[in-house]
């Protein structure tokens, strides 16, 4: 189960990552609305783009704890907690805007994987 948590942890890491610092400028399908990049994404959603990266820099900076949870556990969980609450934001956008259920599959699959770390670190600690 610790590498099953490890992973996760790792997953969703390097892909928040990869969206907010490399591929924040660019298209993917995954963007809601017709956006082209993170900022036209959030004013899709009606937010602004301080907004944009006040979020952004929550994304960054639990993704970042996980990554430190590898040396200090007690990263773990507050990191993944934070996470999972951002990635019900971005569903609930998602959702606002009517975006189809591609747009929806990072979040989801960002707010399971938050979850699973969540839960296999708090079994860890009553095992």
């Amino acid at each position: 189960m610790k590498y099953l948590k490890e992973f996760f942890m790792l997953l969703v890491s390097l892909l928040v990552l990869n969206v907010w610092l490399l591929r924040f400028d660019q298209e993917t399908i995954y963007r809601g609305g017709d956006s082209i990049n993170m900022i036209e994404e959030f004013a899709v959603y009606g937010l602004s783009e301080s907004t944009a990266y006040i979020i952004g820099a929550l994304k960054v900076l639990s993704a970042i704890g996980l990554l430190v949870g590898f040396f200090y556990k007690k990263t773990i969980v507050p990191s993944a907690s934070i996470m999972a609450a951002l990635m019900c934001g971005a569903i609930l956008m998602h959702f606002r805007v009517n975006d189809e259920a591609i747009k929806f599959l990072p979040a989801g699959l960002m707010l399971v994987s938050s979850l699973v770390i969540v839960y296999l670190d708090k079994r860890t600690i009553t095992a």
